[in-house]
């Protein structure tokens, strides 16, 4: 529910931002077609303007270092495509949903396989590395106690880093 304008301008300009009402913002997203720029600008409303959240959208993955220097919050679409087609091409049984902060952790939602049919929650629960975050079963989702058997079919929704989901990809593969 997008309540704020969009601005037209050189963003390198301190009056476009001016006009664009930086000072004021309570959020700016960085999204031209030059990832130098939306670095520097995002540091600007961070920093300068001290606006609370500045998303930047990086295309060359290469840069992607300037922005984690600034601590700027980034979006980057070759990133996810790269992953969505790791995705694709492997027919992992996991599927990201939802990625946060920078992608260290993701939501997945996997489909129980044979693999883990009849294990508990509590064996794909490790602290720090994943959590499964509701179970669906025959259409309806509770939030999961940790001695909840799965059955074939259920499906999950974990939260996840990538050490985590690939540890659970291992034990949805085996057998």
């Amino acid at each position: 529910d997008f309540r704020g304008r969009m601005h037209e301008g050189d963003a390198m300009n301190q009056q476009v931002l001016l006009r664009a009402g930086i000072e004021e913002a309570d959020a700016v997203a960085c999204v031209t077609n030059s990832d130098a720029l939306n670095a520097v600008v995002g540091h600007v409303a961070k920093t300068v303007y001290n606006v609370p959240k500045v998303v930047v959208r990086n295309y060359d993955n290469r840069l992607r270092h300037i922005f984690d220097l600034f601590h700027l919050q980034v979006i980057s679409s070759s990133i996810w495509g790269a992953q969505r087609l790791d995705e694709m091409i492997t027919k992992t049984p996991a599927r990201t949903i939802f990625s946060a902060g920078n992608g260290e952790v993701e939501i997945y939602e996997i489909t129980v396989t044979e693999a883990i049919a009849g294990k508990a929650i509590r064996d794909l629960n490790v602290p720090g590395k994943s959590l499964v975050v509701s179970l669906t079963r025959d259409g309806r989702a509770v939030l999961p106690a940790e001695d909840e058997t799965l059955v074939l079919s259920d499906m999950l929704c974990i939260s996840a880093t990538t050490e985590g989901i690939t540890r659970i990809q291992r034990m949805l593969e085996s057998k």
